[in-house]
């Protein structure tokens, strides 16, 4: 997986919100990455729901938050993101996690499996179809893609998290070192 790519979304009237890869330094702010919920920050960069919401995370803490623009982030009381101090987690765009789709089928050892995988994703509707293939032709290739997608997640979340200098860059090169993508059958 190459870890040296840039995204960038579109800047809009919450360009400081969108940015996928903001790089902004907080002084005295590094956290402990052994205390941070991971899987909350992979969850977000995967969410591709809607911009009427977004998943936050405090600098100070690690505490992560989802606000929305009725109910604020307290799940009541409305208010404006730009009277909050968090940084917002962005979602990375689509084609990142269709990769991991293309890359799994390319990579199991079950060729016929691979070529109908990769078949299932081509034009509009891939994730869908790529998910109905598994599920009904593969399902025993579940825990395999499982294991590969999450493991990749957790990996952006650690490079996010330093990408936006909330962790040490010894502590997050260290992770991913020990965290490769799972073998695959």
């Amino acid at each position: 997986m190459r870890t040296d790519t840039k995204f960038r979304l579109p800047a809009g009237p919450h360009a400081f919100w969108r940015s996928a890869n903001r790089t902004r330094s907080y002084p005295g702010s590094v956290l402990d990455l052994s205390s941070l919920d991971l899987e909350d920050i992979a969850n977000a960069l995967a969410d591709q729901t809607d911009y009427e919401h977004h998943w936050l995370i405090n600098p100070e803490t690690g505490e992560i938050v989802f606000w929305t623009a009725d109910t604020g982030i307290d799940g009541q009381t409305p208010v404006d993101l730009d009277e909050l101090d968090l940084i917002g987690i962005n979602p990375l765009p689509s084609h990142i996690w269709y990769q991991d789709m293309a890359e799994f089928a390319d990579t199991i050892t079950d060729e016929r499996a691979g070529r109908r995988l990769a078949r299932a994703i081509q034009g509009r509707g891939a994730f869908r179809r790529f998910k109905d293939e598994l599920n009904e032709e593969y399902p025993g290739l579940l825990p395999a893609w499982y294991a590969f997608r999450d493991a990749r997640a957790i990996r952006r979340a650690v490079e996010w998290l330093a990408d936006n200098s909330l962790i040490d860059d010894d502590a997050a090169e260290r992770f991913l070192a020990s965290h490769p993508d799972p073998e695959l059958p």
